[in-house]
């Protein structure tokens, strides 16, 4: 999975569940539904445009391929239609962002390795895809960022970040570890919210 269909096709999965996520979050605002296919176009691809940006690839390919901006509002439309049978908007937002982001934290830093960018900075760049898309919805809904609460969020990412460079160092990059890699990111994440842990903060 070092390039070419899969990578694709890994890349349109997280649009459309970041998408989805955003999507969710609009409809938990009761926003209209040019504002819920907003919200997931923003949501599915703010950190795909911030990674196109830091390894210089542009236009974003959020703008130069068709695919990815209709299966970001192809999915914020679905979510507005079907929402009243997603029970516990919440609970669905939540599951749908730690999918997306194991997702983006994966294609994320196999693009940037294969932009050229070195192992730390590729890690780096990982990270940032995977929160951007959370951090744009959340402030689109008037919500404090995840990435900046004591949510174990950010770290997730970063450290699957660093496997996935790892992965791919040791010519393991192959489908079937990526993908291993994406699940255990959202299983951490997801166990990270019901255990509620956290980083530490600040004592005032």
């Amino acid at each position: 999975m070092t390039g070419g269909y899969p990578l694709l096709v890994a890349d349109l999965i997280g649009v459309a569940v970041f998408a989805a996520s955003g999507a969710s979050a609009g409809v938990a605002k009761r926003l209209d539904l040019f504002g819920v296919a907003f919200v997931g176009f923003a949501a599915a691809l703010g950190g795909g445009i911030l990674r196109d940006v830091v390894i210089g690839a542009t236009p974003p390919l959020a703008f130069a391929d068709w695919r990815y901006a209709v299966t970001a509002v192809a999915a914020a439309v679905v979510v507005f239609w079907l929402h009243p049978a997603l029970h516990r908007v919440r609970r669905t937002v939540l599951t749908l962002d730690a999918a997306g982001l194991g997702l983006f934290t994966v294609t994320g830093t196999l693009k940037a390795i294969e932009a050229g960018v070195p192992a730390v900075g590729a890690c780096l760049v990982g990270m940032l895809t995977a929160i951007g898309g959370g951090l744009t919805r959340d402030l689109l809904t008037g919500e404090i960022p995840v990435v900046l609460q004591r949510e174990i969020y950010a770290i997730v990412a970063l450290g699957g970040a660093v496997v996935v460079a790892v992965l791919h160092r040791i010519g393991q990059a192959g489908v079937i570890p990526l993908a291993v890699a994406a699940v255990v990111m959202t299983v951490v994440r997801l166990i990270a919210l019901r255990r509620r842990w956290s980083a530490p903060v600040a004592v005032p």
